[in-house]
């Protein structure tokens, strides 16, 4: 068909859908389903790839057109959750983004989580696939997983989870990828889901060897295996397998066994037609391995074959690899640094062309080692790439952190909610059959004793009352003193008798002999530890416990940052950068948190400011958080307290601090809130571990 008749069928349609409108029908669902059966049609043409791009846009556009004269909210929802697809797929983001949040409005509306859940799930993949977003891909994946939950879609749900794994070690957050494939795996195993729980086991491996598990990496690709088996691909997907442990025996520097996994790889001659590019990684890693056993037969032969066909298709990731494994031979048996340098820098240029961090990194450590004249400016260049990347993967991690942070609050706060319904509609049944007996036996007096007998009654109930009220604060404070005794034991009583029996062995040590003195010693340094521990625990009994919240200072940025988008308000936050915010205790930022977003909430919505300012500072043991704004201000003394007001209070009593406002018509308001430092140690920074990997062969969902 070509392309004009399909502008004037278009046309033609649009026309006949855009007067439908104005014809009345009394078959209402004989026309329902004839516009169904053409969106239907305009669907499948714009899914067709053997159309052409424009082609295809006009066909979805007929869609679209036909879609919005849908009256029915529940398929009108469900064909533009279809229509939201396909323009993904074909790369529309402007189109896309419109009927998504077109497809979002509505499915919200009418309560449809199927499709709101869809919804999600594209919007991740738009994210993940077009516009490399991760932490919004993995907030609307992890949108989707909730609502699939909640809808008891398990399988759905354990997809999910696995492709938000896949997102935190696309950042190198691999732990937080393992804990989600685990999940993934307790829902998915139940449901016999071999494909997936083939991919989970996969990722397993592919995270252990970031996490340098190598032995357990070999466990998961095995098991894998075993799943891989039982699918029709399970040849194809069994090589793979093979190849990616031996990488892991690779890594371990166990190079004949690895060797012994690639050659089982490539001796599937039909393999180099099927998979060219993994039968040329595992040539290109045949001859590493035969390299570091100094078996240099064939070498570079191997070298040079994996090269032109990792050429030949372009894939610049291997292809790196292969000249940078050129340039180790050239280095290690023909020792001729020219070649060696040359090898290197094709290997680091092509890392730097498919942007492959890991490939800049192993570039610039190769020729830190062979290009001696520029050693330094490699070294250099490698630890500032290095330095830039662990920072992005922190930040990266961050967010996952308060994306699981906000997702446990909520559901707390859900469970929260139930319990409180739950304890109101018991009281409520209770009441009600109190009322129903009181009303049997107060019927069957005389009336006039009625009132009396309803009096004594309720005094009598009130008695209770304030008798389980008393009795419960009795329970509450013996508990707290029965505390405060075991901890006082253990700390007086316990440690002191420790502290005792270590000085008695410490005057011991004055006797002669090795032997004897290394074994007192030994048994003091075990006393020390007892007492430590004690002291840890009896730490413990006395003091509550709150869970700690990471990179405080960049969880005020991000509220400051959000607020700054979608109001306008410029902000300032000042603090001295020397100080270790993260210390403070876990209750204190907590709070602090949610005081300095109510009071911005306040500033956003009531104050009609243009700048809010936030100053953190530590005065006297004593944490203290100005903040405010240049808003139009209020009377103090006339303004009544509200919700926001009566939190504030209620938060900054909690922890024994004091609140102060200062606010005046048309000069803004400042909010000081001053918080007592309990007595600790110095506040020290924390160096975090850095580790650097590559992936081998992650599977795409």
């Amino acid at each position: 068909m070509s392309y004009k008749k399909i502008l004037i069928f278009s046309l033609i349609n649009i026309f006949l859908f855009g007067c439908s409108t104005k014809i009345e029908e009394k078959t209402t669902p004989q026309k329902t389903s004839k516009e169904l059966d053409s969106i239907t049609l305009w669907l499948e043409k714009g899914r067709n790839e053997k159309n052409s791009r424009g082609e295809r846009l006009l066909f979805l556009k007929n869609a679209q057109t036909a879609i919005e004269n849908i009256d029915n909210d529940s398929l009108k929802t469900r064909q533009l959750s279809k229509l939201s697809l396909a323009y993904l797929r074909l790369k529309d983001n402007n189109a896309f983004r419109k009927v998504n949040q077109q497809t979002l409005f509505l499915s919200k509306k009418i309560g449809d989580s199927i499709t709101q859940a869809e919804s999600y799930w594209d919007l991740a993949g738009y994210y993940n696939g077009i516009v490399m977003t991760p932490d919004s891909a993995y907030y609307y994946y992890s949108e989707a997983q909730k609502l699939y939950n909640d809808i008891n879609n398990q399988k759905l749900s354990g997809r999910m989870l696995y492709n938000m794994a896949v997102v935190q070690a696309d950042t190198r957050d691999y732990t937080g990828s393992e804990i989600n494939i685990i999940k993934a795996l307790e829902i998915l195993k139940p449901l016999e889901d071999y494909t997936r729980i083939y991919m989970c086991y996969n990722m397993l491996g592919i995270n252990s060897k970031y996490l340098k598990a190598y032995d357990r990496g070999i466990d998961f690709y095995n098991k894998a295996l075993e799943y891989a088996l039982k699918l029709d691909n399970s040849e194809e997907l069994k090589i793979g397998l093979l190849n990616n442990i031996g990488s892991l025996h690779l890594y371990k520097k166990d190079y004949k066994e690895a060797a012994n996994y690639f050659k089982k790889v490539i001796s599937n001659k039909t393999y180099k037609t099927n998979d060219p590019e993994t039968y040329a990684k595992s040539l290109n890693q045949l001859g590493y391995s035969k390299l570091k056993l100094s078996q240099n037969n064939n070498l570079p032969e191997l070298f040079i074959e994996a090269e032109e066909i990792l050429d030949s298709l372009q894939e610049l990731h291997g292809l790196s690899d292969a000249f940078r494994n050129l340039g180790e031979y050239y280095s290690i048996v023909e020792q001729d640094t020219l070649k060696s340098v040359m090898y290197g820098k094709k290997a680091y240029n092509l890392a730097k062309i498919n942007k492959n961090n890991e490939g800049l990194l192993d570039g610039l450590e190769f020729l830190t080692r062979v290009d001696t004249k520029n050693a330094a400016k490699h070294a250099e260049a490698y630890i500032q790439l290095n330095d830039s990347l662990v920072q992005e993967e922190r930040a990266a991690r961050d967010k996952f952190a308060r994306i699981r942070f906000e997702t446990d609050e909520f559901i707390a706060e859900n469970e929260t909610l139930e319990k409180q319904k739950q304890l109101w509609t018991g009281i409520a049944i209770g009441l009600l059959l109190l009322a129903g007996a009181l009303f049997i036996i107060i019927d069957q007096r005389v009336k006039n004793q009625r009132l009396k007998f309803q009096q004594e009654q309720q005094a009598s109930n009130q008695e209770i009352f304030n008798l389980m009220l008393s009795q419960k604060q009795k329970v509450q404070e013996g508990k707290q003193m029965e505390q405060k005794r075991i901890s006082e034991e253990l700390h007086d009583g316990v440690l002191g008798k420790m502290l005792g029996a270590r000085m008695v062995l410490t005057g011991l040590n004055k006797r002669s002999g090795d032997e004897v003195v290394q074994e007192r010693a030994h048994a003091i340094a075990t006393l020390k530890d007892i007492e430590g521990e004690v002291r840890s625990i009896s730490h413990e009994l006395s003091h509550n416990a709150y869970q700690k919240i990471h990179n405080f200072i960049n969880s005020i940025e991000d509220l400051l940052n959000g607020i700054q988008k979608s109001s306008g308000i410029n902000y300032d936050f000042s603090y001295d950068q020397d100080i270790e915010w993260d210390e403070l205790s876990g209750d204190i930022k907590i709070n602090t948190y949610r005081m300095i977003q109510e009071c911005m909430q306040n500033s956003r919505k009531h104050a009609e400011c243009t700048e809010v300012f936030v100053n953190f500072d530590i005065y006297d043991s004593n944490f203290v958080i100005a903040m405010g704004d240049n808003g139009k201000g209020f009377k103090q003394d006339k303004e009544r307290k509200g919700i926001g007001m009566r939190n504030l209070q209620s938060r900054i009593k909690k922890l024994d601090g004091q609140l102060d406002i200062e606010s005046a018509l048309g000069k803004g308001t400042k909010i000081t809130l001053t918080v007592p430092i309990p007595e600790k140690e110095e506040l020290e920074e924390e160096n975090q571990p850095i580790a650097e990997h590559r992936k081998i062969n992650q599977p795409q969902t």
